[in-house]
């Protein structure tokens, strides 16, 4: 079964490769450096990628090699919060502790959050999450710390894993299924700087805008949800616990306060384009009387909204009489750090297929998703717990022709043919 989806996946594929018309294969092959893996992108998904893969035991005598096209930052923690974070889900935290990650964001700082609180401004709907046992359900984390982390765990394994920061990939030529001596079985790169590349396998984790992909040829579904993001860092009105994610629905988007630490929390404001850039404007008194209102303010309360709730409620109460959620009262906010507001706009995407000959897609190259839920980093870390895991099964079991990516997270399932990649 397994052998023929390999074949069923490989079949149009040799219509799509071209050769690369820039120079002969031959002397190609025999100057560039050949690397087991090469992962395109050094952010935190491609760099959690390359450290996953330089910590496995099963890959201590295979090369790596990670592409970032920015220069190596070297980070110091700063007094104030980065505008970037993501939330961390324990299924992610346990990847990063896999390759000591985990250990050195925990001592940096990161907040865990214990309970989540989804309401909406039009009606009394509300709906929450929280463990019995009071585990952490999550951690917000700025994207520096997790960098930092990853940077770190990658400068353990220099011997495996080659970071070219300051690298970007401007070319690739794409081995045919079945190739002959006059062609490579391998990925051919072409850098920026004239610098050439080989890899048994390619990984592209290069964002949503993947080159990988679109080089590849790999079609990518895609929306744009006529919405931009407003981030800001924000302090709050009095210390709390602030181990509380809060989620409001408002007529124009979903508003979210993420904690940082007993007296600092994120915000991520989902709304109009036009909205968006009247609140980046706006002086920072008129921003955080904004950002109270959008949290506390009944004005977009409907009487129909309230009644048919009220009815569904009760129906609900005879069901399940112990399914009504206890609200709490979001915190207030006290004021806005200066220079923390910014804005991004939001889309969806998706590739039509996340593998083909010696290439894989991981993180936003594969799948852009809202932030409303801030699941895109965790889907991209899912990615990676998958990927490593089968590809260091096949590292073990000396494997030399098919190997099973499966998206468990995702309920995919994918046939992903590397064709003697360990050869």
């Amino acid at each position: 079964m397994a052998a023929a989806c390999g074949r069923a996946l490989l079949a149009p594929l040799g219509a799509r490769m071209r050769a690369c018309p820039r120079a002969p294969l031959r002397s190609l092959t025999a100057a560039a450096p050949l690397y087991d893996v090469v992962v395109s992108g050094g952010g935190m998904v491609g760099s959690a990628m390359a450290a996953a893969l330089g910590h496995d035991i099963h890959f201590h005598d295979k090369k790596i090699a990670l592409l970032e096209a920015g220069p190596r930052k070297e980070y110091r923690l700063p007094e104030s919060y980065s505008n970037r974070v993501s939330s961390i889900s324990p299924g992610s935290a346990t990847l990063l502790s896999s390759f000591g990650a985990w250990d050195h964001i925990c001592s940096l700082r990161c907040k865990p959050f214990r309970r989540m609180q989804v309401w909406d401004a039009c009606s009394e709907a509300i709906i929450t999450f929280e463990k019995d046992d009071l585990d952490d359900m999550g951690y917000i984390v700025e994207n520096d710390v997790v960098m930092s982390a990853l940077t770190k765990q990658l400068d353990a394994v220099a011997d495996r894993v080659e970071v070219f920061y300051g690298s970007r990939a401007v070319g690739y030529t794409w081995p045919l299924p079945s190739h002959s001596c006059d062609t490579s079985p391998w990925v051919q790169i072409e850098l920026a700087d004239g610098r050439r590349l080989q890899t048994k396998l390619l990984i592209g984790a290069d964002g949503h805008n993947s080159v990988v992909r679109k080089e590849a040829e790999i079609q990518n579904i895609e929306h744009q949800y006529d919405q931009s993001a407003v981030v800001a860092t924000l302090h709050l009105s009095e210390a709390t616990d602030n181990n509380v994610a809060w989620q409001r629905f408002l007529p124009t988007g979903p508003i979210a306060l993420l904690p940082l630490s007993d007296t600092a929390s994120s915000l991520v404001w989902s709304t109009s384009h036009q909205h968006a850039s009247k609140l980046l404007s706006m002086d920072k008194e008129s921003f955080v009387d904004s950002i109270n209102s959008a949290f506390w303010s009944n004005v977009n309360h409907s009487d129909f909204i309230d009644a048919a709730g009220a009815m569904f409620r009760s129906a609900l109460s005879l069901l399940k009489p112990s399914g009504t959620a206890v609200r709490q009262l979001p915190p207030s906010v006290a004021e806005v750090d200066p220079e923390s507001r910014a804005v991004f706009p939001l889309g969806m995407g998706h590739a039509a297929q996340y593998v083909r000959h010696r290439v894989a897609l991981i993180g936003d190259a594969a799948h852009r998703v809202h932030p409303l839920a801030g699941q895109g980093v965790n889907l991209g870390f899912g990615d990676i717990a998958c990927l490593a895991h089968h590809l260091s099964a096949a590292a073990f079991n000396g494997l030399t022709n098919l190997c099973c990516y499966h998206q468990d997270k995702h309920h995919l399932c994918l046939q992903v043919e590397f064709a003697a990649f360990f050869a």
